[in-house]
């Protein structure tokens, strides 16, 4: 039997498929240049994106799992609905989606409305899934490495409410792990949410501390300027993205991203292992 990954090049959808082929299981990886694929040998690669109907089907023939990622788009509905149509069509009873936590309180956030859009549609439609909804990546910190070590400052305006930053590759077992369970199940298992959450649920200035304790020297918290934070991704990013960003930042601020009762628990089960803490990524990343 074969897993089909969606999304299998990027910063989640790369550890999926690792983790699957350490496994030694089938994957198949939907992909829209093979040749720049860079995929562990043994994973087959299906040409196509999630907008190309027939390219889709073809994807998905044979399939009898798939991991559905979609990337942070103008059009990521539409792309997640006719994925998941598409994965009805062709009979694919076992499903992993990766949403976001917290889909359901930052509605007015486009892609965090779009992906509990997508969580409604799976559980009116009755497809058998497992929902995963992850806090904010660590790793998204990567990009602000070189404003913490050349200016002394943690930019993010994460706010005080704390976040529970989790590491991309916890992501990417756990998925694994799931699409496994799913697809040795005898029969289609219902459906389920599992909030993805690090064992740590951290502030600006917590942030701004570990930055602090790794390099031996005071780092400060950059505050809570949403729109700074909007104005300086428009630099690197499409308008209506470093706005989407913005409104998440003033959601960070206002709700955080503050784990479940039992979540960590849960997940540290699930791995058999301590989940991946945000001081032992920023050590990482210090080092390189």
């Amino acid at each position: 039997m074969t897993i089909l990954v969606t999304g299998a090049t990027g910063t989640v959808g790369r550890h999926v498929v690792d983790q699957l082929v350490k496994r030694g299981v089938d994957v198949r990886a939907l992909v829209r240049d093979p040749a720049k694929a860079d995929l562990p040998a043994g994973v087959a690669l299906a040409k196509g994106d999630l907008l190309d109907i027939d390219s889709l089907r073809s994807a998905v023939s044979g399939v009898s799992t798939l991991f559905l990622l979609n990337a942070v788009t103008p059009d990521e509905i539409t792309q997640a609905l006719i994925a998941l149509n598409i994965a009805r069509e062709a009979g694919i009873e076992r499903i992993v989606y990766l949403s976001v936590i917290h889909s359901d309180v930052y509605v007015n956030v486009p892609h965090f409305a779009g992906k509990f859009a997508v969580e409604r549609m799976i559980e009116q439609m009755g497809l058998n899934a497992t929902i995963l909804r992850p806090a904010y990546f660590m790793n998204n910190d990567l990009t602000i490495k070189d404003v913490v070590t050349g200016h002394g400052v943690y930019p993010m305006p994460i706010g005080a409410k704390g976040l529970a930053m989790i590491d991309a590759g916890d992501i990417g077992e756990i998925a694994a792990i799931e699409l496994i369970r799913r697809e040795q199940s005898a029969a289609p298992l219902p459906l389920t949410r599992i909030n993805l959450v690090g064992p740590d649920t951290l502030t600006g200035a917590d942030a701004a501390a570990v930055w602090s304790e790794v390099l031996g020297r005071p780092i400060g918290y950059g505050g809570d300027n949403a729109a700074g934070f909007e104005t300086n991704l428009r630099q690197v990013m499409p308008n209506w993205m470093a706005f989407d960003m913005r409104l998440m930042a003033e959601r960070f601020l206002s709700d955080g991203m503050v784990p479940d009762e039992g979540d960590v628990a849960r997940l540290t089960a699930l791995l058999g292992r301590p989940l991946r803490s945000y001081r032992d990524f920023v050590a990482e990343i210090a080092a390189a």
